[in-house]
């Protein structure tokens, strides 16, 4: 999906262009969230270099540690108003014959079947012994006893090999148990399939928000028995301590970079409702100081807390230490920068990523030590326990579709994509889901 290169004097070229950032603004006109801009992410691993904390383990994927992407063309479905609409840069292609090309296509092609949902479990190969699991919990409980940390996240990686295509999987996770911050990252050797429940931070008009989650139940057999969980899970001391230690430490981090008295808790201890499982949610808004780039809040929030620990830091060197192996992607962040200035990062967790080694298709991913590991997988590594798209809220209501790319590295100016903007309203449409409207650089359907 992406034009990758490696020319040097094309990076420097690109590297002086944006030493004046501010030249290559464009506004929005829109109430789209993001009409020109990259997409892509940046792995747990280039988080620990913004600490400056090594690692002990070998890289053993072969994927970048950060890559972003600047598309030509996106296709942004509007779940409110029913609405998909068409952004072209004129980068590949006139933009007036881009959009008449691809509305074209649309009403052309033949729509994707739902695919069925599945109860089988996939074998898979944990990098933990069980026993060596439980020592490693031991030893990071001791380091809570000690006082190096108040609270910490540990996770293991786990392995399957399966000729499922990745984007398959990614349907059939977002047709049966769709999330409200997932995505599908398809690159040039490597495939990103996303199911995660949780906002790392979200940056509009320099207002900043993020949501922290701790704490999880499962859902209930009936409305009985998930009112039961629901409250115990709020009413649980244990994930209410968990989640106000991350949500101190998400404050400090904003304090940092954010304008004084402008760090507050919106909204703490709320449970969320997903297909199934509970969530134990805090909302924190704050302002991004007046003279800041977003890239000085990222360097002041990331990793974020949740996946991490407190104090952040020794939590970071702690993992490393106890984990078999590099987290790679895992709990790193996957969304986008707006040339407006804004931009939008989930947390990377409920997460796989898709290699082919030696001829085989091979899926990594990673886990936290709670109740859903016992049932991880549905056929050829479907996560089954992934959040379903939150009850209630409405505001994060678009999907924004890849189409065609630009050139791509993670820090591309913006005068490379070409000057001005067209965007268009494609056709409006009913009872469409979104599972079933485009896979990345193929066709879709608009029911007439």
């Amino acid at each position: 999906m992406g034009l990758y290169k490696t020319d040097r004097s094309y990076y420097n070229k690109i590297y002086k262009e944006c030493e004046h950032p501010e030249k290559q603004k464009e506004e929005n006109p829109t109430s789209l969230p993001l009409i020109a801009g990259a997409l892509g992410y940046f792995s747990y691993d280039y988080g620990r270099k913004f600490e400056q904390i090594s690692s002990r383990h070998p890289k053993k994927l072969s994927v970048p540690d950060a890559l972003f992407v600047f598309y030509d063309l996106l296709i942004i479905d509007d779940k409110i108003e029913k609405a998909l609409y068409i952004t072209a840069r004129g980068k590949t292609k006139n933009q007036d014959v881009a959009i008449t090309d691809l509305e074209q296509e649309i009403k052309e092609c033949a729509s994707y079947k739902r695919p069925k949902k599945h109860s089988a479990l996939a074998p898979f190969t944990p990098n933990f012994t069980k026993e060596d699991y439980k020592k490693a919990i031991d030893k990071m409980i001791s380091y809570i006893i000690e006082g190096d940390i108040y609270i910490a996240n540990m996770t293991q990686q786990l392995t399957i090999e399966s000729q499922k295509p990745p984007y398959e999987v990614y349907r059939y996770l977002r047709t049966h148990n769709p999330s409200p911050f997932g995505g599908f990252f398809q690159c040039n050797t490597f495939q990103v399939v996303c199911a995660s429940p949780e906002r790392f931070l979200k940056v509009k008009n320099r207002c900043i928000e993020t949501r922290p989650i701790k704490g999880t139940r499962k859902r209930g057999e009936n409305p009985v028995e998930d009112k039961i969980l629901k409250e115990e899970l709020k009413n649980s001391s244990k994930d209410r301590s968990e989640l106000l230690m991350i949500v101190d430490l998400e404050r400090n981090d904003l304090n940092h970079v954010c304008e004084a008295g402008s760090v507050k808790v919106t909204e703490h201890f709320a449970v969320e409702t997903y297909s199934t499982v509970f969530h134990l949610v805090t909302t924190i808004i704050s302002k991004l100081k007046e003279k800041l780039p977003v890239s000085d809040l990222i360097k002041a929030a990331f990793p974020g807390g949740s996946i991490t620990g407190a104090p952040k830091i020794r939590a970071m060197e702690i993992i490393d230490e106890l984990e078999h192996d590099r987290r790679n992607l895992y709990t790193g962040s996957m969304g986008y920068f707006s040339l407006d200035g804004n931009c939008d990062f989930n947390i990377i967790i409920r997460t796989a990523i898709h290699l082919d080694v030696r001829g085989k298709r091979v899926w990594f991913d990673e886990t936290k030590n709670d109740r859903l590991v016992t049932d991880w997988y549905q056929h050829f590594g479907i996560v089954k326990n992934a959040s379903a798209q939150v009850q209630g809220r409405s505001e994060d209501a678009f999907t924004i579709y890849v189409v065609k790319a630009g050139d791509s590295f993670w820090r591309i100016a913006a005068k490379q994509m070409g000057s001005g903007l067209k965007y268009k309203e494609l056709a409006r449409y009913n009872n469409l889901r979104t599972s079933d409207i485009i896979r990345p650089g193929q066709k879709l359907k608009i029911p007439q």
